[in-house]
């Protein structure tokens, strides 16, 4: 994209914000200055804490008040200082010259509003159009933003929606009023790989059709590589480098954004993994099926079912890792649930040879301290009201392992395992970053000595940084306790990173099994070729070709009751390789 003008859109000048703490106020941002001019994308790169987030909320006028404030600089929309206006004012502005798109679009849709009325209120608001005009407006925005059906999707509700159509929903009301700005807040963060490539590609397509500036916020460098026109690092509310793109990626200037390149996992750049000798499994899993029925009528009977699972097999052996991955929806965390007994499930599932279908609670509980989760978000995993000392030691009394001294020097020990200090334990989950939430978890899990650990997304919510220091935690654990992994996952460079082996799941079924170097090096199926070459690519001189695509998938795993899905047979392709045949 050529950025176009001379004047810049957005002008920003010694941008200072302060937030209120119990020991005074803190700078959270010192000093930030930039342009973006017309029709130009710039990101703002950094890890959480960077105050790329805080620059957009003041920006938006949206600092939480009383508890955060601009204390110095200037901020320009044109020939607007904005730091100068009233509620009102902004109000005025926000939609109509400068719109927003956060990160999850759950929190910024109404839930009790059909997508059709909130995009008629944001134009009506803004005097975009007469209320005879804004339904006709309405379909044309979602027709502009790809949504199939979009008469259609005029009458649902979010919840109703995919986390990409929401996404094209919140793209929709940001364009509604034909702004100058759109500041996209992590837009594609929570999506899949290939629904974020079609997020990625629609914003692109939009700004060249219309001209649009775009402030791109993230922490993923694949994406600043293929967004961006010009970069600008931040670190503790400093900008410690800004640069074209090809400039930064070429010859990163400062050490902090050398780091942070040097921290992203890049697909293909793993080393060959030997062979492994072959022994007995620690969990063997055949025919696995889960399946959820879905109610309706006057009757509330049974209607239809969702097969989220049908017909999975696999091994995982001693110290090995197999990595599940596909997009949302493919039965991967099911998979992860049905293991430990928390969705119904049908099939056979041996761990360390014991079979666990039909367990009661007693059998259930022995498995488990074999078998250990980690979830994707530490936040929601860990209890609020609790200390993490409380936390990591309760599998401990589940389990009636440990108790008094010997107990608490357990925990500090499982802390030290994971690199935290146990001067810690006392303290709350707020108290902490991400990555050392995610740590705690880690911590959690293996209180009881597991031998298997289901990795649900456990590092997909994580900065690129953060997410390398927990990889290899997880690695350097495998290797001295010998941990068996189940790494459920749609980062691809990722998987690449940690994997032994990869099976690759679509509504439901594998449609691809094998060696992580013959899946990812020599990828058989269509579908896993897709997933791989909508990878975002963290050199700016690889730019992906756009390849906009529907936000839906005609096949769906809902079928009416009665009616199975059509079995997969996986087919040879090469040596421990298996896939769909084409």
């Amino acid at each position: 994209m050529e950025p176009g003008g001379t004047c810049p859109v957005l002008s920003v000048r010694d941008l200072t914000v302060q937030v209120a703490t119990p020991d005074g106020a803190k700078t959270v941002l010192a000093g930030l200055s930039f342009d973006l001019m017309p029709g130009e994308t710039l990101c703002l790169a950094g890890e959480s804490g960077s105050g790329k987030s805080m620059t957009a909320l003041a920006i938006m006028g949206l600092l939480p008040k009383p508890m955060a404030r601009i204390t110095d600089g200037s901020v320009r929309l044109g020939e607007t200082e904005l730091t100068r206006l009233s509620d009102a004012g902004y109000r005025k502005v926000r939609t109509a010259r400068i719109a927003m798109i956060f990160q999850e679009p759950m929190t910024s849709l109404n839930p009790l509003m059909t997508v059709q009325a909130q995009i008629i209120e944001t134009l009506l608001e803004h005097g975009a159009c007469s209320r005879a005009e804004a339904p006709v407006r309405a379909l044309e925005l979602l027709t502009a933003v790809r949504l199939t059906e979009p008469q259609r999707r005029l009458r649902q509700y979010p919840h109703e929606l995919s986390g990409g159509m929401r996404q094209r929903v919140v793209i929709a009301i940001a364009l509604a009023c034909a702004p100058d700005i759109i500041i996209a807040d992590e837009p594609t963060t929570a999506l899949d790989v290939t629904v974020q490539a079609e997020i990625l590609d629609l914003l692109r397509v939009l700004q060249r059709e219309r001209g649009t500036a775009i402030l791109m916020i993230t922490h993923d460098m694949g994406v600043v590589a293929e967004m961006a026109d010009r970069v600008v690092v931040l670190r503790h509310g400093r900008a410690v480098e800004a640069a074209a793109v090809g400039a930064l990626f070429a010859a990163p200037k400062s050490d902090y954004a050398r780091e942070l390149l040097a921290a992203v996992p890049r697909l293909g750049d793993a080393p060959l993994r030997p062979a492994r000798a072959s022994e007995p499994p620690v969990l063997e899993v055949r025919d696995l099926c889960v399946r959820f029925d879905v109610k309706g009528g006057l009757l509330n009977r049974t209607i239809a079912r969702v097969h989220a699972v049908e017909g999975v097999s696999f091994d995982i052996q001693p110290g090995e890792t197999l990595a599940l991955v596909g997009e949302s929806g493919c039965g991967k965390s099911t998979i992860g649930k049905a293991l430990l007994g928390l969705v119904p499930w049908t099939g056979s599932v041996r761990v360390l040879g014991r079979e666990t279908r039909g367990l009661g609670p007693t059998g259930l509980k022995t498995v488990r301290r074999q078998l250990q989760m980690v979830f994707q978000d530490p936040g929601a995993s860990l209890d609020a009201r609790m200390t993490v000392g409380e936390q990591v030691g309760e599998p401990l009394d589940v389990h009636g392992l440990e108790s008094g001294s010997a107990r608490t020097d357990r925990i500090a020990w499982l802390f030290r395992r994971v690199g935290l200090s146990p001067d810690m334990m006392g303290r709350y989950p707020h108290e902490f970053s991400g990555g050392q939430r995610q740590r705690i978890c880690i911590a959690r899990a293996l209180a009881v000595s597991p031998r298997i650990i289901v990795a649900d997304e456990s590092v997909s919510a994580l900065d690129v940084s953060v997410q390398a220091q927990v990889l290899d935690l997880l690695q350097e654990l495998q290797d001295e306790d010998g941990l068996s992994y189940l790494f459920i996952s749609h980062d691809m460079a990722v998987i690449d990173q940690v994997a032994d082996r990869v099976m690759v799941m679509r509504l439901g079924q594998v449609v691809e099994e094998g060696t992580r170097d013959a899946v990812l090096r020599s990828p058989a199926h269509p579908y896993t070729r897709r997933l791989l070459s909508a990878v975002p690519v963290p050199d700016p001189s690889r730019a992906r070709p756009v390849r906009l695509q529907d936000a839906d998938d005609p096949q769906s795993p809902i079928l009416p009751v009665g009616q199975q899905p059509e079995r997969l047979h996986l087919a040879p392709v090469g040596d421990d390789h298996r896939a769909v045949p084409a």
